[in-house]
């Protein structure tokens, strides 16, 4: 070292340092000649606590403002997400920071590819290397958005990083080796002049040095967590078909939707998101369309006594306060000829809210409950979609014994009277029959002049169950824009071949 350095220079920074130098011996002989050496070692011992202690408090703010910016997961995420995002969290929560020093750059990819690995083997659970089964342009999106995310928190989290350039750290890195050097001479030289000081100065040093190496350890822990977590969301959120490359709103009206608006004779010009899709079924003369009329307060959606199995699925548009705009699907019968299985599966696809009618005084109730458990069983084969909530109302509550009785409203968690503990003992059996929980149950009347527990209790319900619509609506729209986006994608590129091909000759001929 001694023959790399300038000794002119050296004996320039010490002449310049040794007068500073010369006040710790020197100081310290002055407090043992006027016997105040022990009150400033007290003193000193005493700052060196309050010192460590206020340390501590900083290492623990900082660990909760740490804790306060790392990524979390979506709550819209569909079950298949959810795990994924499981198994990210427990990589970042094993992740050592002695593992993936911040120095060695080029092994800093290798835990991104490790994030992404974690998140295709959720999604490709058969596929041998299942990483292969990303395309390109999402892969240099993912990147894209993980790392403008990174810088977004690094910015606004770490002190001087808009300053401090790669060069000023990769300098201050290699003075490390020489700085240690220089000041383990100067540390030996203290405890020659000065024993009692070296020694408390060594312990003071220590644990000062064990805080900040934590409070660094916590920070580099941290970066590595967010580096995890960020490739991990994205890659989430691409695999979950979420992510898209395309820009625009993803909760766009979709074709179908606006098909629908055009056969309800309703302008689509005014609606900038897509409406919420409530199917309503049942079994034929449960009341559905009595129950789409009260919901609309007006007679709306045509209620026959003799159910016609060739009537259409007829849409219509119901905007009320509280709600998001939404397109009301009124359907035959579930074992009319009108209307198939598989129009059932295909309807409750594309659908954000199932609401269920049965009527309370029909006991057999198999038909339905193999429909919902049909249901049931197609929405959880979609683990990439949250399935719709499900609402049952239970109509002609008027015709249940006595029948002459109807004197609402009824208290059915304390019923009182023979009326109303048969309205809940009807709901208890509609529970039980169709496997469905008893609060998701609403009793309703909808005979003229009777209609009851429509526009509050059901009302309510739906208005509760609004969030959960708004998850599935979003996936739903994802998927159409998905879709939409590979045939946008698609011509594109044929017409850029096409192009290209056209140019061709051209080119080859001189």
């Amino acid at each position: 070292m001694l023959n790399r350095t300038d000794r002119l220079r050296l004996l320039a920074l010490l002449l310049w340092t040794l007068p500073v130098a010369a006040l710790l011996p020197l100081g310290g002989l002055w407090l043992w000649r006027s016997g105040n050496l022990l009150w400033w070692l007290a003193a000193m011992v005493a700052c060196s606590a309050v010192g460590y202690g206020f340390q501590w408090w900083l290492r623990r703010r900082d660990r909760r403002l740490l804790a306060g910016a790392q990524t979390a997961p979506d709550p819209q995420w569909p079950p298949r997400s959810q795990a994924a995002w499981a198994a990210i969290e427990s990589m970042a929560q094993a992740v050592k920071p002695e593992d993936w020093p911040l120095t060695d750059n080029p092994r800093l990819p290798d835990l991104g590819r490790a994030a992404l690995e974690a998140v295709a083997r959720i999604y490709f659970p058969e596929v041998e290397r299942p990483l292969l089964e990303l395309t390109l342009p999402h892969l240099l999106l993912i990147i894209e958005r993980a790392a403008r995310d990174l810088r977004t928190e690094v910015a606004g989290q770490l002190p001087l990083s808009h300053r401090l350039t790669l060069g000023d750290l990769m300098r201050a890195y290699r003075w490390k080796a020489t700085a240690e050097r220089l000041l383990d001479l100067y540390r030996a030289g203290r405890l020659v002049f000065n024993p009692a000081s070296a020694v408390l100065s060594e312990a003071w040093g220590g644990l000062r040095t064990k805080a900040f190496g934590a409070a660094w350890s916590d920070l580099h822990r941290w970066l590595l967590q967010e580096y995890i977590r960020k490739v991990g969301f994205y890659a989430i959120e691409l695999y979950s078909g979420r992510l898209v490359l395309t820009e625009g709103a993803p909760t766009a009206v979709t074709p179908a939707s606006r098909q629908d608006l055009e056969r309800t004779a309703t302008a689509t010009a005014d609606l900038a998101t897509e409406p919420l899709r409530i199917l309503v079924l049942g079994r034929a003369n449960a009341g559905k369309s009595s129950l789409i009329n009260a919901l609309f307060g007006q007679l709306i959606a045509p209620a026959d006594v003799l159910p016609d199995p060739a009537a259409p699925i007829a849409p219509y548009r119901l905007e009320r306060a509280g709600l998001t705009s939404a397109l009301v699907f009124d359907t035959p019968g579930c074992d009319t000829a009108g209307l198939t299985p598989k129009a059932v599966d295909r309807l409750a696809s594309s659908v954000d809210l199932v609401l269920w009618v049965t009527a309370a005084q029909r006991p057999d109730r198999q038909a339905e409950r193999e429909t919902l458990d049909r249901l049931r069983a197609l929405w959880a084969a979609r683990p990439d979609h949250h399935p719709p909530p499900l609402l049952v109302a239970v109509s002609h509550i008027d015709l249940l014994r006595p029948p002459r009785e109807w004197q609402p409203p009824y208290d059915l968690a304390n019923p009182q009277g023979s009326k109303a503990t048969n309205i809940r003992a009807a709901l208890e059996a509609v529970a039980q029959d169709l496997a469905v929980p008893l609060a998701d149950v609403i009793p309703v009347c909808l005979a003229e002049g009777r209609v009851y527990n429509v526009t509050d209790t059901l009302w309510a319900a739906l208005l509760e169950r609004q969030g959960a619509a708004d998850r599935v609506r979003l996936l739903r729209c994802l998927d159409e824009r998905k879709r939409a986006e590979d045939w946008a994608l698609l011509r594109q590129q044929l017409a850029g071949a096409g192009r290209f091909l056209a140019r061709l000759p051209g080119r080859l001929l001189p």
